[in-house]
């Protein structure tokens, strides 16, 4: 596992120079004991472009806090998993057996999240999700010191409610064989009021799509609806289009219609509508501070859902610090983190009862901006304050 050296930015702000860092427990910065996050990075592996956005994101939040929490001074351990849910379990187990880590965040897919949970929950540390929401999370295995950013069918439900108002019909859907991917069919499923005439389950970290491409051709659906995050869903997209199937469209949730594939794609991915519930154009005060700042710190690219996702994490675990004043209160910390008081990127939400977010979802389509650069657009609004499917069976 790879350990992440921390941003000059972050060593500034603790007051310390590249040869200094050792020097922090002389009390440089403060008398006690820092805050620990242990962040698990997807910097290698099947998810390694979406661990990198998320990477990103967490690095200017945590620039952004001046590398503390709740005023208080903080370290942000960032170690690569390569993707391996088993890999993940020993890191977290270093994490709080050796480092006493206080919050946990980072892996991309549901299956990494369902195999690290027992020990964080056991140990009582705080798992604020930068990403999954699985569905067993969202009810009978719903906990207390589990905060999602969204749960894994929601994105689907809107899209599903997408396909009804453009009218299709009959559809193929098309998802990795994984935790997150069954949750994401399931939840297109739910909504959708036409019929499924074909329900496709791929392998992880696949690359060649002929096989369903062909199946696909010889279907003729009204429209397909994929989830395949990252590297999966470029190849996938990318073979679409060039085995001559542009003409029957597709419909995604966000992950896999977001700015990493965008950039890897570029203009065949015109007009591919998705759904989401956070968009880099939402006009929001932090939204709009977030993407300026991402864009002037990496290159003038768009943010990812991802990154949106990363920096909102770090912004709610300083917001609990700061109003449970410090993490040695359990109890005040876990209510500081069900009553956010921070600004997120994605505008005003609030927790259901098995702590998935009541928030909105949006359309997006993909178009050139003012500068001839393919990305997302917000369309609209496709479900108001919406809860996921799971809150009735949480039994906490």
């Amino acid at each position: 596992m790879k350990q992440v050296t921390l941003s000059r930015s972050l060593l500034r702000a603790l007051g310390l120079g590249a040869g200094g860092f050792l020097l922090a427990a002389a009390g440089q910065v403060s008398a006690q004991d820092p805050i620990k996050v242990g962040i698990a990075l997807d910097l290698s592996g099947p998810f390694s472009v979406l661990g990198a956005e998320a990477r990103d994101g967490f690095n200017l939040a945590i620039d952004h806090l001046d590398g503390q929490l709740g005023g208080q001074p903080a370290e942000f351990l960032q170690n690569d998993f390569a993707g391996s849910p088993e890999q993940a379990t020993q890191l977290v187990n270093r994490y709080i057996q050796r480092e006493k880590i206080d919050f946990f965040t980072g892996p991309i897919g549901s299956n990494a999240a369902l195999a690290v949970a027992p020990a964080l929950f056991k140990a009582q540390i705080p798992y604020i999700s930068s990403n999954p929401g699985p569905s067993q999370f969202a009810g009978n295995r719903c906990h207390p010191y589990f905060f999602g950013q969204y749960q894994n069918d929601t994105y689907d439900e809107a899209a599903g409610h997408l396909a009804n108002e453009q009218g299709y019909q009959k559809m193929v859907i098309i998802a990795p064989n994984y935790p997150a991917g069954r949750d994401h069919l399931n939840g297109f499923k739910r909504l959708y009021e036409g019929e499924v005439i074909d329900e496709l389950y791929t392998q992880m970290g696949q690359i060649d799509y002929a096989p369903e491409i062909a199946q696909i051709r010889s279907i003729k659906p009204d429209a397909v609806f994929f989830f395949l995050p990252g590297a999966m869903g470029i190849n996938f997209i990318k073979q679409y289009v060039s085995g001559g199937l542009q003409d029957i469209p597709l419909v995604a949730p966000g992950f896999s219609a977001d700015q990493d594939v965008i950039n890897a794609v570029g203009e065949s991915m015109a007009g591919l509508q998705s759904t989401t519930h956070w968009a880099h154009d939402l006009p929001f005060e932090a939204n709009q501070r977030f993407v300026e700042a991402f864009r002037e710190q990496y290159e003038g690219r768009y943010p990812s859902v991802y990154a949106a996702m990363a920096y909102d994490t770090l912004m709610a675990m300083d917001a609990a610090v700061r109003d449970a004043d410090g993490v040695a209160d359990k109890d005040a910390l876990i209510q500081a983190l069900e009553n956010p008081s921070f600004e997120s990127v994605r505008g005003e939400f609030s927790y259901g009862p098995n702590h998935y977010p009541i928030q909105n979802y949006y359309v997006r389509v993909v178009e050139a901006d003012d500068e001839g650069v393919y990305t997302n657009k917000l369309v609209g609004t496709v479900l108001e304050q919406h809860q996921d499917a799971y809150v009735d069976e949480c039994r906490r």
